[in-house]
């Protein structure tokens, strides 16, 4: 009887072991992996807490860079003056009459009345900012802007002045000018027909009023005659 019971037990440790068993064991983890203070295993946490650290103080760090990049940015945009406000002449139109301007039409030989129509043709409609408005008499001789009313009369006689007295040479034409009290008379002393130009004293510096007028006149009116000296400069 205890010789089967022997042999039984000796039967059963010599088995083979089976699926089941290999899968006992392996549900079974071992020791030393059940240990929680395996350094290998808290690695990975401590370099992620590492890192979200590192990545923490890189954006403490460049926020403030951010910012002052900006500012400095805008400084340099903005202008450290404000702008000039525009002066009341060049936002402001002037206040122009549309009234017809009194002007004078004595009467012109064929030629000079010929010259005048087509010099009336090439003047412009406004000179600087002053436009263009009727006139009482003359239209294909007389011309008038603004108001204070800048005139262009042509024809006439020849002025005559001191050899003295300095000429002005405006896009390609030249002139005299005679300042009066109210108005600064401007002729043409090297063309055929003369024009006169009447600048109101409220327009500074009149000579700045005629190379529109000059372009025409060079345009529509020949020289002639013998020019002053000065004109030759």
């Amino acid at each position: 009887m205890d010789d089967k019971t022997t042999s039984s037990a000796a039967l059963d440790d010599d088995r083979p072991v089976g699926p089941r068993d290999a899968v006992d064991e392996a549900r079974e983890p071992a020791d030393d992996t059940r240990d929680g203070s395996d350094p290998a295993a808290d690695a990975p946490a401590v370099r992620d807490r590492t890192m979200r650290g590192a990545a923490l103080v890189a954006t403490l760090i460049a926020l403030p860079v951010t910012l002052l990049v900006a500012m400095l940015a805008f400084a340099k945009l903005s202008p450290d003056e404000p702008a000039a406000k525009p002066s009341p002449s060049a936002s402001t139109p002037r206040v122009q009459s549309t009234a017809p301007v009194e002007m004078a039409a004595p009467a012109l030989a064929a030629r000079p009345a010929t010259v005048c129509r087509a010099l009336l043709s090439q003047l412009p409609q406004t000179v600087r900012d002053l436009a263009q408005r009727p006139v009482t008499a003359g239209p294909e001789q007389n011309a008038a802007y603004g108001e204070p009313a800048l005139t262009v009369a042509c024809g006439g006689t020849q002025p005559t002045f001191s050899a003295t007295d300095e000429v002005w040479t405006v896009n390609g034409v030249c002139w005299h000018l005679v300042e009066q009290a109210d108005t600064a008379t401007l002729t043409t002393v090297d063309r055929e027909t003369p024009v006169t130009v009447h600048v109101p004293r409220a327009y500074e510096q009149p000579l700045q009023w005629v190379p529109p007028v000059s372009s025409a006149i060079v345009a529509a009116v020949p020289s002639g005659g013998k020019p002053p000296a000065g004109c030759l400069r």
